[in-house]
């Protein structure tokens, strides 16, 4: 159970599938119990977010050190931040409600990097997304038991 439990981790920290792999593959592959599985891959899905919302931002500095990146981001941050405060305010409701829908490209990854270009801080984008995942993950664990339908 354990090397399955930690798999079902691993799996969910990787940016392609998420939690929305790592439930079904625990429940359905390693007949793993459902409220272990769902807390283990909701955690290893939440814990890369902190590191990217926070190291973004050097990420984002050290691409600026080349014109391209000056550029690129020059342009991309002109059309995305001029309604910041508008995005403080309702961009972290945007963020919960993103990352909740589970679907491909909608998961905590992208979510944080949207906070990242949008300009929402770290104490709005996190609790945020982190309620994404916890609602991504109750969906995908009914879907995996067959109690609703996400088709």
């Amino acid at each position: 159970m354990i090397k399955g439990l930690l798999r079902v981790f691993f799996l969910s920290t990787l940016p392609v599938s998420e939690l929305r792999g790592a439930i079904p593959l625990g429940l359905l592959f390693y007949k793993l119990p459902v409220l272990p599985t769902y807390l283990v891959a909701v955690l290893g899905n939440i814990l890369p977010i902190i590191f990217i919302l926070i190291y973004l931002e050097f990420f984002y500095q050290y691409l600026c050190r080349w014109k391209w990146g000056e550029r690129f981001f020059s342009w991309l941050f002109k059309r995305t931040r001029a309604y910041q405060e508008k995005y403080e305010r309702y961009g972290a409701i945007f963020l919960l409600f993103f990352v909740a829908l589970p679907f491909p490209i909608t998961g905590a990854w992208t979510g944080a990097a949207i906070a990242f270009f949008l300009g929402i801080r770290f104490w709005y984008a996190f609790p945020a997304i982190s309620g994404g995942v916890l609602v991504a993950g109750i969906l995908v664990t009914l879907a995996s038991l067959g109690i609703i339908n996400l088709a």
